[in-house]
Order: structure tokens, then sequence, then C-alpha cells
């Protein structure tokens, strides 16, 4: 049975039983506390918590999942995968416990051709909560199971919550028993990979508290709507069906698993670690393909770190196959085709992705040229300390700063006859994970904090009345201060107000807050920022700078008209400028992030080359000629079938209902999915004025620019600067580039020539330098104040000068000197020098230098034969010098 098959099959089966069928939500998530969708259940948690009503009372969805924390285990067990789907059943305080298993025990069971999966119940085990005696005497009653086959497990396996007070409940899972040859007897309890997991039924029905751990947590109480929760993981059912062993090799995934083999010239089945190799390549690519169509980039942080490093994950697996060129061409259409026909997005928007994994594949494999060669010095290094390990914080800086793999630097590091110091590496691991761990903590607990707008959005939906109006009148509905609701705040207190209509925009689809005031009968806010905590309120964070409010009150929102109109310029030239890189750029140059305020905007885009100065006249002058041209701004509200049936373009990381809001700029020229405020003529714009284009990631640019009159203001600024400089230099406006490349030639000469004199009076100096030589404890030793000088380089050149003429003999320089820092406060710096004969008897450059430095109010340090350190107070020199000369041998 095909994946496809089997998503078919449990999307009517719950249809026909009053499901509403749910589309996939993206695998980016509205919850701010992920970075992903994790679990199938995700995009309904506002209706299973209560904090937002369910539009419908039961629903079914197949629902695209990411989740990364197992990704050390890919590949070898087989039902790990970073990409997954879960098939998911819910019910909204409509059914129960009972309907639940009866559901899932009729559609695994029933036969293929009445439309179920076919399984036997003999092949069937249950896992139920220790206490749950309902679910117990349920699955008696649907499945006729033997006690036996009906486990009764702890809370760590077989009881949810979101590990914060609220909802929570028992759960029950369903396993499939692949026979002895996978494993031992004795059912799920015994965690052999011969038991494998396929649906996980949940049952919220408590109200839990505060709690100690996972496992320890006080039950308040029942809840007032009982609600399901489950999910049935596509992949695993899909690898039974399919008769192989593992999630790898079912159809969605075994192309790329078949690609990779024959790239490699490896025979997928003949060596374990290269089929765990392969596995990987199967999986990563195509969570890789999943993220970009959702419109994830690669990048150094939050989820565009993840991606990348799903991808040189993808790299490195491949050339531990013995595969060292570019494979993605190759990998990533195998894994389009192989998805293409549940997730037509793939294919349709391919040339994007394409060029985003080809871009990154080839940034990465010049990062392992890199890699290697910083990894080749550090091995040299350890081999001549005589050292046969390299040290652990190497290999994570590797991992961490040049993202190379660390079983790469294993692999190479074996390759030279040495180790790594992996006790020293996962150290550093972990600590990195905890603080990972630590800031998702920080953010789990703002999602408990929501739950306190569950009341206020139980009454119904904020309408936004700011497209037509910068005043409106409405009602206060609640108080929140300190994150509880209150019933009045006063002078000086910081809350969040909800209203019943605001005409103040919130933050979202990067355009910042409106600015402006709440005023009533008896109390003046003033706004500081406007969000959506959850989905459909709006919550005004104010400053109560007059009287006092309180819970009824009557209240007026007002919008400050200056930063509405600075907004709306912004917004409207975020639109012209996308339309005009891709009239300039092509399609592919697609909006991936934007953020506009009062006169400025920025707007980060696919491309991975710097845009030439001809090109940003070119768009910067294409979008004043769109602002010239007086273009109507229209906004509409349709279906969104309707909506991108118009070629309405939607923007990635937004997320859009079945009803959207369109704004065109010129008709077709500009289409996209939006509602922010904008213009009613593009001529309002204003002007439009390119500061900056700049790189932010291999595959991403970023343009920003000034808007109105603050772009105005900036070229103002720019004339005045230029006429200061025609002035002064004499030279007309025309002519200032070539004037000013003179005066720098001129300059750049003079400086040369001042070098050769100071180099030439230093090496005056050598001589007496030489006369001033002591010998003590078998050690010609030079310990000098140079006083004043141009620069380090100047006292090192020297240092290494004079050992040079101390001959064969046992020798050290240390020269100290005040250098001048560019133009500012000179500073003090020692120079260490030694040859051969004073390292034999143990003089250290480095040593000596840190010694100094410390002295000096610094730090330094080096090699053995030629070191530095500098600080902050020269009225040490002296004291410094002298801490070397009593640490050489007497």
């Amino acid at each position: 049975m095909q994946t496809a098959e089997i998503r078919r099959r449990w999307l009517d089966f719950f249809a026909d039983r009053g499901h509403t069928v749910v589309p996939s939500a993206s695998l980016v998530s509205d919850d701010p506390t992920l970075l992903f969708t994790v679990a199938g259940m995700v995009p309904f948690i506002p209706y299973l918590t209560g904090l937002v009503p369910a539009p419908y009372p039961r629903a079914t969805s197949v629902q695209k999942c990411i989740r990364t924390l197992d990704i050390e285990e890919v590949g070898k067990t087989p039902r790990h995968g970073t990409f997954f789907q879960m098939n998911g059943n819910f019910s909204f305080g409509d059914y129960f416990k009972d309907q639940a298993i009866e559901y899932a025990w009729e559609l695994l069971t029933n036969s293929e051709q009445d439309g179920g999966y076919g399984f036997s119940p003999d092949d069937l085990w249950v896992t139920i909560y220790e206490e749950d005696d309902d679910a117990f005497r349920f699955w008696k009653k649907t499945a006729g199971l033997p006690d036996e086959r009906i486990q009764r497990l702890g809370m760590d396996t077989n009881y949810w919550s979101t590990g914060l007070p609220g909802p929570a409940g028992p759960c029950s899972e369903i396993f499939f028993d692949r026979g002895p040859a996978y494993g031992a007897d004795g059912g799920p309890a015994t965690d052999d990979d011969r038991y494998v997991e396929i649906w996980n039924l949940v049952f919220m029905q408590y109200l839990r508290g505060e709690g100690r751990s996972k496992n320890d947590f006080e039950i308040l109480g029942e809840l007032p709507r009982k609600n399901i929760d489950t999910g049935m993981g596509l992949e695993r059912v899909a690898f039974l069906k399919q008769g192989v062993e593992n999630m790898y090799e079912i159809d969605q995934v075994r192309p790329v698993l078949d690609r990779a083999a024959e790239l490699s010239g490896r025979r997928y089945g003949a060596d374990h670690d290269d089929d765990v190799r392969m596995r990987v390549v199967a999986d990563h690519v195509r969570s890789s393909l999943m993220l970009m169509a959702d419109g994830v980039t690669p990048s150094n942080e939050g989820r565009g770190y993840i991606l990348r490093r799903l991808l040189r994950r993808s790299v490195r697996a491949m050339r531990l196959l013995g595969v060292d060129a570019a494979t993605f061409p190759e990998l990533f259409p195998a894994s389009r085709d192989a998805m293409k026909a549940a997730y037509p997005e793939v294919e349709a928007d391919y040339a994007r992705i394409g060029r985003l994994a080809y871009g990154e594949e080839e940034t990465f494999l010049k990062t392992l040229e890199s890699g290697t060669s910083i990894l080749d010095v550090a091995v040299e290094k350890v081999r001549k300390s005589g050292s046969r390990q390299l040290e652990g914080d190497v290999a994570f800086q590797l991992h961490d700063t040049f993202g190379f793999p660390i079983d790469l630097t294993v692999e190479m590091a074996e390759e030279a006859g040495l180790s790594v110091d992996r006790s020293a590496f996962d150290t550093l691991m972990a600590e990195q994970r905890n603080r990972a761990k630590a800031d998702a903590r920080a953010k789990k607990t703002l999602l408990a904090d929501l739950s306190v707008y569950s009341d206020f959005r139980a009454k119904g939906e904020t309408v936004f009345t700011g497209y037509e109006f910068l005043e409106t009148d409405s009602t206060v509905l609640g108080i929140i201060v300190g994150g509880e609701s209150v019933q009045r705040a006063g002078v000086g207190d910081i809350a969040d107000v909800i209203l019943a209509e605001t005409s103040l925009y919130a933050e979202s689809g990067g355009q910042e807050a409106d600015a402006g005031r709440i005023v009533g009968a008896d109390f003046e806010l003033e706004v500081l920022d406007v969000q959506r905590p959850v989905k459909g309120l709006i919550s005004h964070k104010v400053e109560v700078t007059g009287g006092e409010v309180g819970v009824g009150d009557a209240a007026t929102s007002i919008v400050d008209p200056q930063w509405r109109r600075g907004a709306t310029q912004a917004h409207s030239a975020t639109h012209v400028i996308h339309a005009a890189l891709r009239e300039v750029l092509g399609p592919q140059a697609h909006q991936a992030g934007s953020y506009n305020k009062a006169g400025y905007m920025r707007l980060d885009f696919n491309w991975n080359q710097a845009l030439s100065p001809a090109t940003r006249t070119e768009i910067e002058e294409l979008s004043n000629n769109a602002i010239r041209n007086n273009l109507e701004v229209e906004t509409r509200v349709m279906p969104l079938a309707e909506a991108k049936a118009l070629g309405a373009m939607a923007l990635f990381g937004e997320k859009y209902g079945e009803t959207v809001r369109v704004v065109d700029i010129g008709g077709p020229w500009s289409r996209e999915l939006c509602a922010g405020t904008h213009v009613s003529r593009s001529s309002e714009i204003g002007l439009i004025n390119l500061v900056s284009e700049a790189s932010v990631g291999s595959s991403n640019r970023r343009i920003e620019s000034l808007v109105g009159l603050e772009g105005f203001r900036d070229l103002a600024l720019e004339r005045t600067i230029v006429s200061q400089l025609s002035a002064n230099l004499k030279t007309p406006r025309e002519q200032l580039p070539e004037r000013i490349a003179d005066l720098m030639a001129s300059l750049k000469a003079a400086e040369k020539k001042i070098a050769e004199f100071q180099s030439a009076a230093l090496a005056q100096r050598v001589p007496a330098l030489i006369d001033s030589a002591q010998r003590a404890g078998g050690l010609t030793r030079v310990v000098e104040n140079l006083g004043t000088v141009g620069s380090a380089d100047d006292v090192r050149t020297l240092a290494t000068t004079v050992r040079s003429r101390l001959g064969l003999e046992a020798g050290l320089v240390a020269l100290a000197a005040e250098v001048a820092s560019g133009g500012g406060p000179a500073k003090p710096v020692v120079i260490v020098a030694t040859n051969e004969g004073a390292r034999s008897l143990g003089v250290r450059a480095g040593e000596l230098s840190k010694l100094a430095a410390g002295i000096l109010g610094g730090g330094g340090g080096g090699k053995d034969d030629l070191a530095q350190g500098g600080g902050t107070d020269s009225a040490a020199i002296g004291a410094a010098l002298e801490a070397i000369a009593k640490a050489l041998p007497a």
C-alpha cells in the first residue's frame, strides 16, 4: 500500500465519520515557543487547551512535522526520521475515550477491501496508563484483546501533559509486533525494536497543577470539556504495509537512497555503516526539501540553522561514502519526484528550492576545504608537541564555527594517526545544548502565560477597524498586569489592555505596531506595543499616564496619524521594491522576510550574489518610477484559492486563513497577500532611497531603504557633505572622486616614505642594542625599553634582527615600547624573541610575554620562539622588563 493511499484512506475514514478535514499547516509553527511543527496536534493546541474556541467539534489531518532532537539516531533505527507525517483525529469536547478506541481499532483491522488498513488483530498490542481502568475496559470491549496484550505502563510513557499547568491525561499506544526475528518476546514493555508504535491516543481529561518533574505533579480535577488528540505515524504504517525493513525504504524516501547508492558506487545492504549513511542522506534531503518548500532558508540561527545542519550532514554522509563532488543536483530532484504527488508545491517551487540547496552545498564544500586546512594546522601542532590526541576545544571550534562535523574530524584525525578528545568535545556540546534548553524553557514559560487570554478570546475576535479609521470607540474587555487579569490599573502601571474593537494595528507581516493612545472619560493610556498573543485577539501594551482604567470602561483608540502615514508609506514601498526586484532579477528573487516602520523598510530576498551598482540603480529607478506614475493601490478580501488563482503572491513565513486580503499596486504588477496598512496611491510613498544591499546568508540578500521624508533627509545630508567637500577641496562636485583618489594616493606614498625613514632609524639602533647585551646563566640577553615607536611591527622587526645578530649562542631579546594606536593614547607593547639555544635552556618566549603583559595590565602569549604582549599601563614597562630579567637563568 503506497503512502499516498494510506493518507487517502485515513482522511476518507474520518471525513465519513463527521470530521472536518483540515489541510496540513506549515512546518514553520505559529507557536512562538516552537521552531517547527513537531507533532500533528500543534496546530490544534489553541482549541485543545480552550485558548481559542474550536471552529468544529471534530477534525482530522495529515500534518507535516519536523523533529531533530533524535537526529543522531537517524538511519540507525527503523523509525527515526527528522521529517514525518502524522495522521491525526481530534475531538474538542465531542466524543471521548470509547469512541476514539473504537475508531482506531476499526480503521486498523478492517480489510483493505473495506477501506481499512488490513492489520491482523493478532499482530497488535496496546499499552495504557497503569491506572486507566476505563481504557482497559474499552479495549476489552472493542478489540477483545487478551489481558496480556493490554500492558499497563507508568506515567513516564503513558501520560501526556505540556510540562506546565494545564490540560493533561492518560494515553494509549498501539504497537505492531514484527515477529520473533526482530527481537525478544514480551510486548512493548520490553522497549524492543520488534514492537513498532504506530498510533497514540491521548485522552485529555484532567487539569494539572504545578509539578516537580515530568512524572510528579498535582491533578487539580477534571476538565469541563474532555478532548481527544491522536496521532498515527504515516511513515511507520507505510513501511509495515509495504513490507520493507524501515521508513527509509518506503516509496517516498527510497528513491533518494538509491540515487545515493548509485553516486557512491556502493550497494545498499552490503555494509552496515554505509547503509546508515545512505539512510541519513535520504532522510535529510527529504526534510530539507520540505523545509525549503515552506520558506525556510539556510542561516546560522533558528530554523535556518537546523536546515543548514541537515544539509551539511547530508554532504558529510556522502563524503563518508566516498563522494567529494556536489551531489544535491542529483539527490534533490529524486526527492522532489517522490514527494510531488502528495505536495505539489515542491515541484512548482523547485527552481527556488534547487538554487538554495545547490548554493548551500557549494558553500559547504568550500567550508570543508577551509576546515581541512585548519585541522591540518592543528594536527601538525599536536604532532610537534608529542601528543597523540587532538584537543576537544579544537574539534568544538571546527564544529561550532566552521560547521565541521565531529565524525569527519575524528575520521581525518585518525588518518593522521591521532585520536580526538571526545570527552572534552562532548562536554562543550552539552554546555551548548544546556544553554539552548534554558532558552527553550524560558520561551515555554511564555506559552503558559498565554492562558490568561483564554477568557477574553472566548468572548470573540477583536475587530480591527484601522483600515478605514484612525479613531474607534470601544469598550475595555480586560486588563492584564504582571501576567494576571485585574479589574483596574492606575497611573504608572504597565498593562495589557483588551478592547472589543481597535483602530491600532498589531505588529504582523513585517509591519511594526502602530503608535498612539487609548483614552476614556477618566484615563489616558500611552500605547507601547500592539500584538496578537493568540489568534483573533489584539492586545495593547500600555502605560497608564493619567487617571485609572477599569474593565467595562468606554475607551477610544487613537492612532498617531504621522506614524501611520509613515508606516503605510514604508509597507507599500516594500511591495514596490519587491516587484521591482522581480522585474529586474526574475521571479526567483522571492521575498524571504521583511520589516517596515515609519520612514524605513528592509526586505530579504532569495539571491546568492551581490547586486552590482548598476542593478541597484535600476531597481531604485523602477521603484521611484512606480511612485511617479501614481499607481492605484487596491485592496480586496476574497477566498484564498481565488487569490492564488489571480496570481497573488503568498509570502513565506506568513500564515493565511481561508479568507485573505489581496493588495494590488498597479494591478498585477504587484499583487500580494497582505494584512498590512497601505497608501491609496503609489505617489503617496513619496520617495524610495536604497541605502544598502548586503548578504544575510549564503543564499539570501537584504535591501534596506529609507522612505518618504526620511529618504529625503538622508539625500539632503549627503548633499551637504558633498558641498562641504567640494568647498574644502576647491573641486567641482563631479570631479570629487578623482580628487579624493589623488589625495589618497599621495597620502599612501607619504606614509610609505615615513615608514622607510622609521625603519632606517630603527636599523641604526641595532648596534647599540647588541652592545647592551649581557650574559648570565649561559644565556645572552638583550632587555631594553625603546621608548616611543611607530608600530608593534617595528618592535617585532627590531627584535628578530637583534636575535639573528646574536649568532648561534643561546640568546634572548625582550624589547618594550609605547606604540601610538590610531591617533589615540599610546599603549605599551612587549616583544620577546628566542633562538634555539635559549629554548634548549627552557626559555619560552610565549611564557615571558604573558608574564610581562600581566604587569602591563593586559594579555599576551605566542610561540616559544616569538611572542607578543600588551596592556594599558605604560608606566609599568620598566617593571615588566625587570620581571622578564628575573625569570631568566641566573
